[in-house]
């Protein structure tokens, strides 16, 4: 483990980035958050005990990260809530290690349209390279699928003593599990139209394996009726196959 780096005695940001032999793209990553202007925020970095080279290129620059841990954990929600434990600031947001920020001024204004508001998350846009684009619905459908995407959501850091952290049992959609959980304690989520992130293809949650959409049922049932998930449950898999057929008409 490596010690913290004091950056900024209150944040009005921590941003946490959870990685594990994360390849070329971190650069790219990390450089989105370094180039923000006009805003304090503390960048926390949990690698899990990378071996290609990343712990020692983050080492060469740990002027710039407030706090840096190396060391194994048991996947990527874990990694999570580690970085969780160690966040100062008021809000908390994700960065996915091969996803980026879309300019240097976004957190800036996305703190700037959230000052002073009460709501608990701040749902703005997360677009991915191949065009798609996830945002918070005014009226959204918790129990269809998951309803936040947090590569684009600013979390008040105060929910997660309140409410717990990710369940890091789950591989897969322990954020759909958070985002349940808050929306059944009545946390408000309030929807900004802001492109905070852009997005690689094929993360975890965007591979299209079975696991992420046999967890999705699974958190569902956590917190809705049988009989209110079982259409749902259908279009999962529904979604499943024809991700399935997508993939197996690109390799062909």
């Amino acid at each position: 483990m490596l010690r913290p780096n004091a950056m900024f005695s209150k944040p009005a940001l921590s941003v946490i980035v959870v990685c594990k032999n994360p390849g070329a793209r971190l650069p790219t990553a990390l450089a989105s958050v370094w180039s923000q202007r006009d805003v304090a925020f503390e960048l926390i970095i949990i690698d899990g005990a990378s071996i290609d080279g990343t712990r020692d290129w983050l080492e060469a620059r740990r002027d710039r990260i407030t706090t840096l841990i190396s060391e194994p954990d048991s996947g990527v929600y874990h990694a999570m809530n580690k970085g969780l434990a160690h966040a100062h600031g008021d809000w908390v947001y994700f960065l996915g290690a091969d996803d980026r920020l879309v300019s240097d001024t976004v957190v800036s204004e996305m703190l700037s349209r959230i000052q002073g508001t009460k709501t608990g998350v701040v749902a703005g846009e997360a677009r991915y390279e191949d065009g798609r684009v996830y945002a918070l619905s005014a009226r959204p459908n918790p129990v269809a699928r998951n309803f936040v995407h947090h590569q684009g959501a600013f979390y008040r850091r105060a929910l997660f003593a309140e409410h717990g952290g990710f369940d890091a049992t789950l591989n897969v959609m322990a954020d759909y599990d958070l985002n349940l959980r808050l929306w059944r304690r009545r946390v408000t989520f309030e929807p900004v139209r802001t492109s905070l992130a852009v997005c690689s293809v094929g993360g975890l949650s965007d591979a299209g394996h079975w696991r992420g959409y046999r967890e999705e049922i699974t958190v569902r049932h956590r917190y809705f009726s049988a009989a209110r998930c079982a259409v749902w449950d259908v279009l999962s898999l529904v979604r499943y196959l024809r991700k399935r057929s997508l993939r197996s008409a690109a390799r062909h």
